[in-house]
């Protein structure tokens, strides 16, 4: 009989996906970051417990490009600064991926809030443009000119918070206690240059980020580098306190806390 690819798989091909996976070369992408400050109520609002707001309400937009080798990867975040046992970081609110490939693993494995969106990055010169876009709406855009080169930072390592769950199949709540997940990311830069221009957020009821205005800006760059990543379970999460949040991961909030449909098999 020829093989049945949804069939089961053997111990050895197991092991050799996770070996391949293990030896993956850096992988290097092409970004421009930009760090504001915003209105310290709403960065507060947007925190599910247990985590809390830092000493400066800042928000980050990292707006990447992959190349890939025949699958070219847009890949963005937004997110704010977070503080949780004593461990400062970020807790992204969306992160928009050109395909969804780069979707599956970080909602799955580390919880990540990741959705298929439009990520641009374009350069012509020193000027610069960068946008991260669903819906039709380019909701974050960066632009401006590079303005000078920056000096390389040394290899550093940052901390992402994600909120790993799942919703319940009765319509309410979860099917298992959510856990808040530390991810650490090893980060390495190969070029780094400053950006002199501004941020635009723009309306839209799917990814209201411009509910964290931009009070200050803080800087702009763009710059080479490359990531890993691992993550951790650090502890179990209260899913009534979490629950009033979980909104953030879905564009339609009735996905998760409609039940189904009256005589339904």
């Amino acid at each position: 009989m020829a093989r049945v690819r949804y069939g089961a798989r053997s111990e050895a091909e197991i092991a050799a996906s996770r070996s391949a996976s293990s030896k993956l070369p850096d992988i290097w992408s092409t970004g421009v970051v930009a760090v504001w400050e915003s209105d310290p109520d709403a960065v507060a609002a947007v925190l599910p417990p247990p985590l809390k707001p830092t000493g400066r309400p800042l928000v980050r937009a990292n707006i990447s490009k992959v190349d890939l080798p025949g699958y070219p990867l847009g890949a963005g975040s937004v997110a704010v600064a977070a503080e949780h046992g004593g461990v400062q970081g970020w807790y992204p609110l969306v992160m928009p991926m050109t395909h969804e490939r780069a979707l599956i693993g970080g909602r799955e494995v580390f919880g990540e809030p990741k959705k298929l969106g439009e990520v641009t990055v374009e350069r012509d010169g020193l000027v610069v443009k960068a946008a991260l876009a669903r819906h039709g709406i380019a909701f974050v855009e960066v632009r401006g000119a590079v303005s000078e080169s920056l000096p390389l930072p040394e290899p550093s390592q940052k901390t992402d918070f994600y909120f790993k769950f799942l919703p319940g199949v009765d319509g309410s709540g979860f099917d298992a206690e959510p856990v808040l997940v530390h991810c650490l990311r090893n980060e390495k830069v190969r070029k780094l240059e400053r950006i002199t221009g501004d941020i635009v957020l723009r309306e839209s009821m799917y990814d209201p980020i411009a509910d964290l205005p931009v009070r200050s800006l803080v800087e702009i760059t763009i710059g080479e580098k490359t990531t890993d990543q691992k993550g951790k379970v650090v502890e179990r999460v209260s899913a009534e306190a979490l629950l009033p949040y979980i909104h953030q991961r879905y564009d339609d909030p009735q996905q998760i806390h409609d039940g189904p449909p009256e005589g339904s098999a």
